[in-house]
């Protein structure tokens, strides 16, 4: 038996109810029928779901386990066709989403303190997906990501302001050869291994080879990963180097080093839906956005050292 959306709401209801007679009427069909129809789907997943008892079902463990990712299917399914979560419509509540970096944390930390406004959060990696998310009605406000000559698309339905735009650094071993440099060229990286995060549908890492093949290389890639915690566990080994955010801290095994000559730019934004719940605090929600990233900037000393030495060349929007 090929398994469907409608088993797992079975074995959903079956749980819910707490015995198969109670789950048989919630569903509509005779208790036999959905014992047979039970059987069938744990023949099918391999394993017993629940366990029986004269005081009704519960789950094995086993069953545990299916059930979690039962439940978790269904809401993505039932959010995905009807466009909408099971917080839709409520007043005040605000869907915030984005990829996670100081400016998303620090936003997230000033409208919690927003009196009136409840918040759910929504990460994903792709600015993109965050992007279309936001058409779709899917996610109120956002902070996103993108890359001078690979700009997100404006979109009628959304707005967008520009929070600051930064130079990309790179993150190695703190006994990497060139750890004790103010700031690093590209070109001698060229022998590093590398470990770059993958596509995230608006211009990296394209933006990262570019740059690479203007200083006369191809890097050497043989990790992909967009885990932060395995990404800095390659570097502080010694494994390879990777282009970083200016706002990522550095820590024991590591160091952030600016490149030298500025060849890679990101940009931070900050969007909303236009008839959205935020739309009439998008001023605000552009201001906590630069002062997170300011304070950001604050914490960490390369950040802040490289914009004395450049003259504040990072800007704000």
């Amino acid at each position: 038996m090929q398994l469907e959306l409608r088993h797992l709401r079975v074995i959903c209801a079956i749980a819910d109810a707490g015995s198969l007679s109670r789950a048989a009427t919630a569903v509509g069909v005779s208790q036999p029928a959905l014992t047979a129809q039970l059987q069938r789907v744990e023949g099918a997943l391999g394993g017993q779901v629940f366990w029986r008892g004269r005081l009704g079902i519960t789950p094995t463990p086993f069953g545990q386990f299916v059930l979690t990712r039962a439940r978790s299917i269904l809401l993505t399914v039932d959010e995905l066709i009807t466009g909408v979560s099971a917080y839709d419509g409520q007043p005040n509540l605000a869907r915030i989403g984005g990829y996670v970096t100081p400016v998303l944390s620090g936003l997230l930390a000033r409208l919690f303190d927003v009196p009136g406004v409840s918040i759910t959060v929504h990460t994903e990696y792709s600015p993109r997906l965050l992007l279309d998310l936001l058409a779709s009605r899917r996610l109120d406000a956002a902070t996103l990501v993108d890359y001078p000559g690979n700009e997100l698309p404006a979109l009628p339905s959304v707005g967008m302001r520009l929070v600051a735009t930064e130079p990309v650094f790179v993150l190695m071993s703190s006994r990497h050869r060139l750890a004790a440099q103010e700031e690093v060229n590209l070109a001698d990286l060229a022998d590093d291994d590398w470990v770059i995060s993958p596509p995230d549908g608006g211009g990296w890492p394209e933006c990262v080879y570019s740059a690479c093949q203007e200083a006369g290389f191809t890097p050497r890639v043989p990790h992909s990963m967009s885990e932060q915690a395995m990404i800095r566990q390659l570097v502080a080994g010694g494994h390879a180097v990777s282009p970083c955010q200016a706002t990522v801290q550095d820590g024991p095994g590591i160091v952030v080093r600016p490149l030298a000559g500025n060849p890679l730019w990101l940009r931070h934004l900050v969007a909303w839906r236009r008839d959205g719940p935020l739309a009439r605090r998008a001023q605000e929600l552009a201001e906590f956005a630069m002062e997170a990233h300011r304070e950001a900037i604050a914490e960490r000393p390369h950040y802040a050292a490289w914009i004395v030495r450049n003259g504040g060349a990072a800007t704000l929007g």
